[in-house]
């Protein structure tokens, strides 16, 4: 009968010295030390699968101690009494640990990113977009591996958006996050989206019309924006005043590129695919917008031209002259006015309506210089030059009635409208 080996303890673990040659010191089941020349040693288990004799490297001496060996060759027996190679099962293993060091949630997001970019997003929607992950997600979530994030985590990251008093820009990026989530899971890197449980943990977006103060309000405003605009950074001055002055939307006016601006001529022109429905491609008879800047606002893009005309944009961002300033200037501008909560950049559109309602003009006059429709509302009207005639007159009346305002020269309602 042949003698069973005697199992090792930790003396003879440690005490066990090189030789000339590499030898094992077995503790029994197939489980043995691996002494070399060198003095390094390496535990190993030899065991049959599939008819095959294989061995398995379970970690060098003294790092892993013959207690850690021992319970090692006990996950493997279980393994291969389950039918599965203990070998393959580690590699596996190791292969979806450097795959999810490897896929952070920043690289799979600008993947997931760039074939949005590639089949259906508008340009500037991307440009928006990216901005916003760089901005407010991969701070704090880039690095990490995307199948580590749990709903937890997301919850406290939008939160800390939510503190700022941002609700609107929290909504989009969980639907970016979300979206981004989805990707993966479809790819096989997690088992589910961890926003899809925060629909009711996000404070909720306020629904109904944007901020904006009553026409009554008008010259307060007026006389505060003039109280403030010596302490103003002189692009974000004018930015404010040409809000005031173009009814367009604040993105509309800050995405705004020296390209589309013709000072010698006194021409700008929107393309429609810059515009809220053209972003969205909501309809294929958008056509480009024409804002008809009345003379004053000519002369504040002059001036303004003398700040950022060697940039891309009217408005650059500072740090980033590639970039538009961020669309909360204006709203931060106000906010240092003391229109907090009172104004919005969207409330000078709705300000705007409501002046130009009391000097006596059509709706859909006011409303085709809102581009509040594709064209379709009103028919083929909105190409013919006397509506653009009319509406640049519609223009040069309501900024000179600011004017007229400002100076105290009239009151509400007394300045009617131009023959």
């Amino acid at each position: 009968m042949p003698k069973l080996a005697t199992p090792l303890n930790d003396i003879k673990v440690k005490n066990a010295k090189p030789q000339d040659k590499p030898y094992k010191l077995s503790d029994g089941g197939g489980l043995h030390l691996l002494v070399n020349p060198d003095g390094n040693k390496y535990w190993r288990l030899a065991y049959r699968f599939d008819t095959k004799q294989k061995t398995l490297a379970l970690g060098v001496y003294p790092v892993v101690t013959l207690k850690d060996a021992r319970e090692k060759t006990l996950a493997a027996r279980k393994l291969l009494d389950a039918g599965i190679d203990p070998a393959k099962d580690r590699d596996q293993k190791r292969h979806v640990a450097n795959a999810t060091s490897v896929n952070t949630f920043e690289k799979i997001a600008r993947e997931w990113h760039q074939r949005k970019t590639e089949s259906s997003w508008q340009p500037q929607t991307s440009v928006q977009n990216m901005r916003s992950l760089e901005r407010d997600l991969f701070p704090y979530i880039g690095k990490l591996p995307i199948s580590t994030i749990k709903t937890p985590l997301m919850l406290d990251v939008l939160q800390q958006i939510e503190k700022r008093g941002a609700l609107e820009i929290t909504r989009r990026l969980a639907s970016l996050a979300s979206s981004i989530f989805k990707y993966a899971t479809v790819k096989g890197l997690m088992e589910y989206d961890p926003i899809a449980a925060l629909k009711t943990e996000l404070k909720p977006r306020v629904k109904g019309h944007h901020a904006a103060i009553k026409v009554a309000g008008l010259p307060d405003l007026l006389k505060a924006i003039t109280k403030n605009e010596g302490r103003m950074y002189p692009p974000n001055r004018i930015g404010l005043r040409l809000m005031l002055l173009t009814f367009v939307r604040t993105s509309e006016l800050i995405e705004t590129p020296w390209s589309e601006i013709d000072l010698d001529n006194e021409q700008w022109v929107i393309p429609w695919q810059r515009m809220k429905m053209g972003k969205k491609r909501l309809s294929p008879r958008m056509v480009d917008h024409h804002p008809f800047l009345p003379r004053q606002g000519w002369e504040l893009l002059r001036e303004l031209h003398q700040y950022t005309g060697g940039s891309k944009y009217l408005f650059p961002n500072r740090r980033d002259h590639e970039k538009p300033l961020s669309n909360g200037m204006i709203l931060q501008a106000l906010k240092r006015m003391g229109y907090g909560g009172e104004m919005t950049g969207h409330g000078f559109r709705a300000l705007a309506k409501g002046t130009l309602k009391t000097l006596g003009y059509p709706i859909d006059r006011i409303e085709r210089q809102l581009s509040h429709a594709s064209g379709e509302a009103y028919g083929g009207s909105y190409d013919r030059e006397d509506f653009l005639d009319e509406r640049k007159k519609m223009m040069q009346h309501f900024a000179d009635y600011l004017e007229q305002i400002e100076r105290g020269n009239v009151v509400i309602g007394d300045f009617t409208r131009a023959a």
